[in-house]
């Protein structure tokens, strides 16, 4: 629980954080303060735009439209890694969302599943709009994804949180999907390591992408067969919840093997004789075997 920060310290922790701040208009008076109390703070809430291009989403985020006045957020995180700041005070951007997700923000604890919305959000939380089309191919730069990682550590190192107090809109209110693109548990885990690190501290390289066993052919799956690629393919199925060994998983292809490959082909939802337990390629591909 905190006091909201004054527009004077909002843009300075960002600007604390290594980030480029635009202020846009009167951003500073900019609210919906009439509407509404704002306050006390628990969190930072991060959104995608449905929208392209900088300028256009700015305006809207500060105008809103006949239906939602804006401001719609506190801050616009561009393409290109800039913070555009359009409002201080209540925002039209979380609405209503689930009371024991606010519970879990304020404990600072695991999530549960966002399933009721009857909680007044705008009240309670940060917005930040990043400029995203939503659609799962727009991409995310590193510089857009860097800045909301910053963004959400300024607030949450300005106000003493951890990085559970960050949260994605898909995340507090029913039928949400933004953002769309990244995991908000990934960006968390960014924002700890920034907290942890201090204020400016650069980003470090993102990592090189996991790389993944390429099918092998069903024929691979014989009886005797040893390969660090079944253990591996084991330790995926127990992580999946779909291990039936009494010992291992090991390295040599076995009846323990197979019954844990069919309870994953059931999971994907296959059945008879396509969950049969031996390995196919659309499986496969979904199971993600590390390289070995």
């Amino acid at each position: 629980m905190a006091t909201p920060l004054t527009a004077a310290k909002l843009l300075k922790a960002l600007r604390d954080e290594g980030l480029k701040v635009v202020e846009h208009r009167s951003w500073r008076t900019h609210n919906r303060n009439h509407k509404g109390p704002w306050g006390p703070l628990h969190g930072v809430m991060i959104h995608h735009t449905v929208t392209s291009g900088t300028a256009a989403s700015v305006e809207l985020c500060y105008n809103g439209h006949s239906t939602l006045p804006g401001p719609l957020c506190h801050g616009v995180i561009a393409k290109d890694g800039s913070v555009h700041l359009v409002g201080n005070g209540r925002a039209n951007h979380a609405g209503l969302g689930d009371d024991e997700v606010l519970r879990a923000v304020i404990g600072e604890s695991a999530l549960p599943a966002d399933n009721e919305a009857n909680t007044d959000g705008n009240r309670h939380f940060y917005g930040f709009e990043a400029v995203n089309l939503g659609d799962g191919k727009d991409p995310w730069p590193a510089a857009q994804l860097e800045a909301i990682e910053k963004a959400a550590a300024a607030v949450c190192r300005a106000h003493g949180w951890s990085h559970r107090s960050v949260i994605g809109h898909l995340e507090w209110q029913p039928g949400k999907i933004d953002p769309r693109g990244f995991t908000m548990e990934s960006m968390r885990g960014r924002v700890k390591e920034r907290l942890a690190a201090g204020p400016g501290t650069p980003s470090p390289p993102p990592k090189p992408p996991v790389a993944y066993e390429p099918f092998p052919g069903a024929a691979f799956f014989a009886a005797g067969r040893r390969s660090a690629i079944i253990t591996a393919m084991g330790k995926r199925l127990v992580a999946e919840g779909c291990g039936r060994y009494e010992v291992g998983p090991g390295p040599a292809w076995s009846d323990a093997d197979r019954a844990s490959y069919a309870a994953w082909q059931r999971k994907l939802g296959y059945t008879g004789g396509d969950a049969d337990g031996t390995p196919g390629k659309t499986s496969w591909d979904r199971l993600k075997v590390p390289n070995v």
